[in-house]
Formats: C-alpha cells, sequence, structure tokens
C-alpha cells in the first residue's frame, strides 16, 4: 500500500543538503541518460486486450463510441492509452523518488480554468489516474504526447526535438527554482494569466499573444450559463436538458417507470451527500439549488464508456443555473505497478489528488460512493461541468507556438510535483546539465513509434471485426 502522501517519510526531518544528496546519489543507479530506454518487452500484453479490459465494466452500447475515437488517429488512440502506457513505463528506470502524479499528463490535459477568486488559470484538469509514483512517469507521458502531436503536424524531427527539450528543460529548471524556495512559497504559487504574460510573453509573437488573448476570452464564456444556454431547452414550461443523442441521453429517455425513478433517486442522493466533502461554506451555496434534471454524458476519449451525469441545478430562478458532473472514479490505471491507493474510496482518490497538485481547485469539487447504479456499489467525483475551461489546439500550432506551449506545461508539471514529492532531491538528480532532456527526445520518438503501431493494431481489430466502432 502507498502513501497518500508521496515521499513524506523521505522529506521529514532531513536537511537541504542531505535531500540533495539523496536525488545525486540517484545518478549512480540510474544514470539521467538512461531515461532514453524503451523497448516493448515479449511479454508486452496485447494493447487491443488492454483496452478490451477496461470496456469490460464499461456501459455496454458506449463502448463502440470509445473504439471509434481512439482509431480516428494516433494522437486521439494516445488519449485513451493511459492503461498501456502505465504498464510500459513500469519497465522504465526511475530514480526512487516519488511525487504525487496526474497519471495521464498528456498535453490536452493542461488548460485554463477558473480560480475561486474568479482569476484565470493555467493548471493540469484531468486527475482519473492520480496516484503517488516515480516523477519521471508523468514527465515521459507528456514529452511522448508532444512527439506523436508534432507528427501529426507534419513537424520535422528538429522541429519535435526542439519541443521536447524545451519542454523537459522547462521542467527542469522550474524545479531547480522550486528547490530553493521554502515550503509556503511553493504551495502558494499560481500560473494565473498575467504569470503567464510575464513569463512567456518574450516567446509569443504577435499573433501569439492575439490567440492567448482569445484562448483567455473564449474560456471567459465557456461557464454555467454558457452551458445552460447550449444544453437545455423548455419543455412544457420546464428547464429540461436537451437530447444529443448518444452523447447526451436526459434519463426520461434512457430508463422507463421504476428503473428510472430508482435510477433518479439516486443521482439526487448523490448529489446531496457528496457535499459533506466540501467546505462548509461552499455546502451551504450548493444547499441554495434544487435538482431540475440529468442525463448521461459522453466524456473524452478514454474515459467514454464510464458512468458520467450531468445534473442541472436552479437557484434564485429558472435562469440561475449550476450544472455538475458526476463522472464514475475507477481503479487508477498506475495501480498495479505503482501500488493501490489508501483512500477509502476512488472518487476521493482522484479528489485528493487534485486538491494536492492543482493550486486552485473548483469550488464545488468532491466525491460520494453510490449503491445501485447498474445493480452494484460505484465511486464517484463531482465538480461544475464548465467554469471558465479552455482547452489547447495543437492542431492549430506552429512549431514555436507548440514549443512555448510545452515550456508552459513543463513548467507547470514541475510546480504540481514540488507541492508534494521531494523537490530538492528531483532537482539534484536532474542538474544542471540537459542530460534528461536529451534522453528524453529519444524516449518520446521511440514511444510515438509505440504507439502508431499500437494505434494500427486498434485499427486491424475493427476491421475484422474483433471489437466494433462508432463514430461519435
Amino acid at each position: 500500500m502507498t502513501s497518500n502522501h508521496p515521499d513524506n517519510s523521505q522529506i521529514r526531518h532531513r536537511t537541504p543538503e542531505e535531500r540533495a544528496e539523496r536525488g545525486k546519489a540517484a545518478r549512480s543507479s540510474v544514470p539521467r541518460s538512461s531515461h532514453v530506454e524503451f523497448a516493448p518487452t515479449v511479454k508486452r500484453p496485447d494493447p487491443v486486450d488492454i483496452i478490451d479490459a477496461q470496456s469490460a465494466t464499461r456501459v455496454p452500447e458506449l463502448v463502440p463510441i470509445r473504439y471509434g475515437r481512439m482509431t480516428e488517429s494516433p494522437f486521439r488512440f494516445y488519449r485513451g492509452a493511459a492503461a498501456i502506457m502505465a504498464g510500459d513505463l513500469a519497465d522504465t528506470p526511475v530514480s526512487g523518488i516519488r511525487a504525487q502524479l496526474c497519471g495521464d499528463a498528456h498535453l490536452l490535459n493542461f488548460r485554463l480554468l477558473a480560480s475561486p477568486e474568479r482569476r484565470m488559470m493555467f493548471d493540469i484538469n484531468d486527475f482519473d489516474e492520480t496516484l503517488p509514483g516515480p516523477w519521471e512517469w508523468d514527465v515521459k507521458r507528456l514529452s511522448a504526447s508532444f512527439v506523436i502531436a508534432g507528427r501529426a503536424n507534419d513537424f520535422s524531427d528538429k522541429e519535435r526535438a526542439g519541443i521536447v527539450r524545451a519542454t523537459v528543460r522547462s521542467y527542469r529548471e522550474w524545479m531547480r527554482r522550486f528547490a530553493k524556495m521554502g515550503n509556503l512559497a511553493v504551495w502558494y504559487a499560481q500560473f494565473d494569466e498575467a504569470w503567464v504574460r510575464e513569463h512567456f510573453g518574450a516567446e509569443l509573437s504577435a499573433r501569439g499573444r492575439d490567440r492567448w488573448s482569445q484562448a483567455v476570452t473564449k474560456a471567459r464564456s465557456r461557464d454555467s450559463l454558457q452551458a445552460f444556454g447550449k444544453l437545455t431547452h423548455i419543455v412544457d414550461g420546464q428547464v429540461r436538458i436537451a437530447a444529443v443523442p448518444p452523447l447526451i441521453t436526459p434519463l426520461q429517455d434512457l430508463l422507463q417507470g421504476v428503473e428510472r425513478d430508482a435510477l433518479e433517486k439516486e443521482i439526487h442522493r448523490l448529489i446531496e451527500r457528496y457535499g459533506r466533502t466540501i467546505q462548509s461554506d461552499r455546502r451551504s451555496l450548493l444547499e441554495q439549488y434544487r435538482v431540475a434534471d440529468m442525463a448521461r454524458k459522453v466524456v473524452g476519449v478514454g474515459s467514454v464508456g464510464t458512468r458520467c451525469w450531468i445534473v442541472l441545478l436552479l437557484g434564485r430562478d429558472d435562469q440561475d443555473p449550476l450544472l455538475m458532473q458526476a463522472k464514475e472514479a475507477d481503479q487508477s490505471v498506475l495501480a498495479p505497478f505503482a501500488g493501490a491507493s489508501t483512500y477509502g474510496t476512488q472518487g476521493e482518490r482522484v479528489v485528493s489528488g487534485q486538491r494536492l497538485m492543482q493550486a486552485t481547485s473548483d469550488i464545488f469539487l468532491g466525491w460520494e460512493r453510490v449503491e445501485g447504479i447498474d445493480g452494484r456499489r460505484r465511486d464517484f467525483y463531482v465538480r461544475q461541468l464548465r467554469d471558465w475551461k479552455g482547452i489547447a489546439e495543437p492542431e492549430a500550432m506552429v512549431p514555436a507556438g507548440m514549443r512555448t506551449f510545452g515550456e508552459l506545461c513543463g513548467a507547470t508539471l514541475a510546480r504540481a510535483h514540488a507541492r508534494s514529492g521531494d523537490r530538492i532531491a528531483i532537482a539534484a538528480y536532474l542538474g544542471g546539465g540537459d542530460s534528461f532532456d536529451r534522453a528524453l527526445v529519444t524516449f518520446a520518438e521511440r514511444y510515438a513509434d509505440q504507439n502508431e503501431k499500437d494505434h494500427q493494431a486498434l485499427v486491424d481489430a475493427v476491421r475484422t471485426g474483433r471489437v466494433t466502432a462508432q463514430a461519435a
């Protein structure tokens, strides 16, 4: 069993000098240059088997949508293949220093979002797979994602190498900065809109600044009111979530009679009881809303088929909406290799990891276990559906833009790891040279090659009828 706090046993009561020595000593057994290593073992499982095993516990009629999305491109496949990469990473060198991991740190899981104080932040957003583990795993998944995205854009080998080196260098240099800071200073570090302009303004061309401003403006518009206008309509004088099958299916269209009533009761209970896991002042705010409607929603790529509900709540009147998302939380894909979570439920694992890694989190973020959805006990975490969320568009990036975005992601990941892991030991291990940076360029290219083979394996499985895919 792992500790809920990734590396505190190694940090507690050690001097900065002792912690730095620990990091430097790790270089002897695990040289930084050794991180180039990746080669599939002869015992490597069939990637389609891994994906299919995950699908066995998901909503059967939604699984073909997952396969359809993953076959679209190597990058979309990669987004859904965290379980495959977790097994591959378990066979790669690690320094022995742990941190709280995102577990799925590809580039699209870094985005704009709102702080409770209504400031625009840049941070990690997806924590379905979060768990304590080797810090290198997150950095490697991030690096490979940039190679895969760069290949999709027909970037040259040199351009992709420059992007990965910049991303990893940013992680390394920011970790070294955090290593020199006090604990509270690290904890209070936030990457808001002003910080991004201050630290990356020189790298942004005039066109880049325009795109950044447009992205911020667009993100600010993506809130509950915007979602309310897009996702609801009036039926018999009542506000209802509109059907967009198969992606959004209102409860009344999904089930009828006793089954519908039972599931509606469970979701009502979920929203009511999960409030115990948020701060008391925020719980008081939540209690001022009433549940008005609910619908099943298809989300993401890798998450397709997990049980996800959007719940419409109304406050002062029918024009005062709060749209919540309750998403099923299963065991992290890292657990077989990094150790099981010690939290009581998988929902608490997700929420606790998110609160630990993010600078600021959604005020309504919480969790609950439900006893009777689809005939078994299931864990959920709950958050606002939209709250100033802005996502990157890698297909529209030029090499210089993707490089700057990589630097921003690298800095953000370093801050997240520095909050939980031994930042002094990690910084000492990485050092001031670029040995680790260069090693990950090679690793990322090798893994992108493997990802293309795995993607083709799924495409072939669909072609031969081994699995069924559906476009949606």
